[in-house]
């Protein structure tokens, strides 16, 4: 709590190095405005600094209670939080934010970021070396974050526009050919891995070792000087405190390499363009191929404006591989058709948008919006910090859109468009204000507001009501959706919130579990306070939304799934049931899709046999007694979701491929084409749909051979009903085994209407009742955690602190 003399209790983490750093300190924001001393108005109380490889998700939250003991604090003390944003381990760092933000959104108090880099020369600073320090951080892969500094006894200061990433080799040739090389002094926990690398080159002075760490207290340091020099603290708002990135995901690396990924040729071989009809907008990078179709909808788009439109030789020369700038230019598309595009270049840490456009038609369905995400996502990713972008005056319906984007007038180019015709200089911050809206549903960065957020006002009746209600929170992070619930005690769902990154994912032709990661990490502060308001509002509260602290319980997945995704929404989830003082409750996903059905039927009883099907699980499971489960068979090779995705790629329909097959499928032959089932034996509930997949990509290759065009409705007609065929008659061998009369299926395929259908149909007439979840409780959601969650703490089920993720979790 805020002392009488203006102290702040400031709490410091960071886990972006083997270092788990960990501090409690007083800072008086009075004292640190004296720049004659950097170490004024910083009291440090305790730190329980450590080197803790792979583990600081399993220890951080612990040890900062063990450094508020120490301190004799407790988290209701703490006035503010500060984190580490790296560089560092991408891991790492994200374990840090991620607590960071789940703190002090349960406890409603103010985060600030610190350079990673910075701290660790802060920490030589405070043991005192003076002079030219390079700090080099290990950045894995043969790479460094190098960083140079100046020490003085007025501190350190940085001699480096924005952290970057290097090759070791090449880091420390640079430093080596500086004319005041021979007076640099090396710290940086890189130089255990590539010390001989600078050795080599003559870079022989070393900070003594147990300097090569950040620490707490060189955090505070960095935050404090940030302060005093800047007149600002690196944000407030949980939701803007991002990791520092210095390169992009090996896969947009890799798309950079060969643009025009996401084009398959087969969409033209296949003879099958026509019957793409319906396929949603979507959004990818430019290829060579749009440049002329770019230019036709920009001299479309400024026809009569005065100056003259990009040719398609300008829009090609954007992606010279060799061009001095970074450059990031995205398209939409609808079947074919150019709706729009986007585009800038990097000059510093500013993106510099070039250019905007959006066919007349589609105008105000948010697709600029969508592309500008991407473009400022992108620009996040390569360092930027701010966007600019010229707008002419007088463009009063641009000038809206790009307020409310958070763009802000910095200055005018007078005659810029023409003689008196001038362009107002537009500025925002990243990220960008970017609200979903139904044309634009993929997460987006928070709206900026003031930190800490009001808190509710209840009368007697509402407290009541909570106390009555007992709601839980649960958070779904597994894969590619951010999604989170609140149900009460009596399993009403009060708020289901779900961030989809599949517009991210789309260009790849599936998931890619380091864009999946970065994303959880960007959007889950908005999407849990989005559930909050969602739940005041079923209840009727006009006091304000749910706070954490009134809440009974926090739930969170803890597997299985892609480990850097279930990372994220662990260590929130810890950090926000620590600092609302609520149990925290870890939920088995695959049993998550079980209990899914007891949203639809509330009587649902075992035994039963449950079949789950979904891009990464195909099971049948003998459901004997809730949390005693006999899984019967599993997929030897891919599962049910994959499948159906391998295929739509080879078909090049897109990504996810479940939606676009079944709707293809429904004007379909599900007997044109006699596909193999599989391990179709009575008593063997194995599954194995690698055979299916090839026989199709077979018939694919024999009938573009032939020159014969595929009809594809036949074709993914055929394709289900192999897939769906080997489904019922297992799911029918295990019922007659069992004895079961109750049967439900769950996970992402399940929402196909074509299997839901067939199997009620089909097990219906032999007198077996079936359960299918809500569709919208099939693909990975919240709501299906926060049901088992209700369950685990009406039993009092509750985990500890130092639970980890668990990607290989089974059932």
């Amino acid at each position: 709590m805020r002392t009488g003399d203006g102290r702040l209790l400031v709490a410091a983490l960071d886990t972006s190095t083997d270092m788990l750093a960990c501090a409690v300190a007083w800072w008086d924001p009075v004292d640190s405005a004296d720049v004659s001393s950097p170490a004024a108005g910083i009291e440090l109380l305790a730190s329980a600094d450590h080197l803790c490889r792979r583990r600081a998700n399993v220890e951080l939250v612990d040890t900062l209670g063990r450094a508020l003991t120490q301190a004799g604090k407790t988290m209701n003390d703490v006035d503010a939080l500060l984190v580490g944003r790296g560089p560092g381990s991408f891991t790492g760092v994200r374990i840090g934010i991620s607590t960071a933000k789940g703190l002090a959104c349960g406890a409603n108090i103010p985060l600030y970021g610190a350079s990673t880099l910075d701290a660790c020369a802060w920490v030589a600073w405070d043991a005192g070396v003076r002079g030219l320090v390079g700090v080099v951080a290990d950045a894995m892969r043969g790479e460094v974050y190098p960083g140079l500094y100046r020490l003085d006894d007025a501190g350190a200061t940085r001699l480096f526009e924005r952290e970057h990433v290097l090759k070791a080799a090449d880091a420390a040739a640079a430093w080596a050919a500086r004319p005041d090389a021979a007076c640099l002094q090396l710290t940086g926990d890189g130089l255990k891995r590539y010390g001989r690398l600078f050795e080599e080159v003559g870079l022989v002075e070393r900070v003594d070792e147990s300097l090569w760490h950040p620490t707490g207290k060189g955090l505070l340091y960095t935050a404090a000087y940030a302060a005093r020099h800047t007149g600002r603290a690196d944000t407030c708002d949980p939701a803007l405190v991002l990791p520092v990135y210095t390169r992009l995901s090996d896969a947009e690396e890799n798309e950079r390499k060969r643009l025009g990924l996401a084009e398959s040729a087969n969409t033209v071989t296949t003879g099958v363009a026509d019957e793409l009809a319906g396929r949603h907008l979507q959004v990818r990078p430019m290829a060579s191929a749009d440049a002329e179709a770019m230019a036709a909808l920009e001299a479309e788009s400024f026809e009569g404006a005065g100056h003259a439109p990009w040719n398609a030789s300008m829009f090609l020369s954007e992606l010279d591989p060799n061009a001095a700038a970074a450059r990031s230019w995205w398209v939409a598309h609808d079947n074919g058709e150019l709706l729009g595009f986007a585009g800038g270049m990097v000059v510093d840490t500013d993106i510099e948008i070039l250019d905007v456009a959006v066919a007349a038609a589609h105008r105000r369905e948010g697709i600029a919006r969508k592309l500008l995400a991407h473009v400022s996502y992108d620009a996040q990713m390569l360092g930027c910090t701010t966007a600019s972008l010229e707008v002419e005056e007088g463009n009063d319906a641009a000038a809206a859109l790009y307020e409310q984007l958070g763009f802000r007038e910095v200055g005018r180019r007078r005659d810029y468009y023409g003689t008196g015709r001038d362009a107002r200089v537009l500025q925002a911050s990243l990220p960008l204000n970017l609200p979903v809206d139904p044309a634009s549903p993929e997460p987006t960065a928070a709206a900026r507001r003031a930190w800490p957020l009001p808190e509710p006002v209840r009368d007697a009746d509402e407290r009541a009501e909570l106390e009555r209600r007992q709601l839980v929170l649960a958070i779904e992070s597994s894969c590619d959706e951010t999604a989170v619930a609140i149900i009460d005690a009596d399993g009403t769902l009060l708020a289901n919130q779900v961030s989809t990154q599949i517009d991210f994912h789309a260009r790849f032709g599936g998931v890619v579990p380091e864009i999946a990661s970065r994303k959880h990490v960007e959007v889950i502060v908005g999407v849990v306070e989005a559930a909050l308001e969602e739940a005041a509002a079923s209840l009727g509260f006009a006091g304000g939304p749910i706070s954490p602290r009134e809440l009974a319980a926090v739930g969170v997945t803890q597997g299985p799934g892609l480990v850097g995704a279930l990372v994220v929404g662990v260590a929130f989830a810890k950090g926000f049931a620590y600092a609302a003082d609520k149990p925290l409750i870890c939920v088995n996903h695959l049993e998550g899709h079980l209990y899914a059905n007891l949203l639809t039927t509330p009587d649902l009883k075992p035994p039963f046999i449950f079949t789950l099907v979904s891009g990464g699980h195909t099971m049948l499971v003998h459901v004997r007694a809730w949390g005693d489960y006999e899984v019967l068979g599993e997929t030897l090779d891919d599962a049910v979701g994959e499948a159906f995705d391998k295929v739509a790629k080879a078909l090049g329909l897109g990504y996810p491929g479940g939606p676009v097959i079944s709707r293809l499928a429904e004007t379909g032959d599900p007997h044109a084409i006699e596909f193999p089932r599989a391990l179709n034996r009575r008593g063997d509930y194995r599954f194995s749909l690698s055979g299916l997949k090839t026989a199709v990509t077979l018939y694919i290759e024999q009938e573009q051979r032939a020159g014969r065009p595929i009809h594809l409705p036949d074709l993914c007609a055929s394709f289900e009903a192999a897939v769906f065929d080997v489904q019922y008659k297992k799911a029918k061998g295990a019922l007659r085994e069992t004895g079961a009369c109750e049967y439900c299926i769950g996970g992402g395929v399940a929402a196909n209407p074509h299997l839901r259908e067939m199997m009620i149909r089909k097990l219906s007439r032999q007198g077996i009742r079936v359960t299918v979840p809500p569709q919208n409780a099939c693909t990975d959601n919240a709501a299906m955690i926060a049901v088992v969650a209700r369950e685990k703490y009406l039993r009092g089920e509750f985990s500890s602190f130092d639970v980890d993720a668990d990607p290989n979790m089974t059932l």
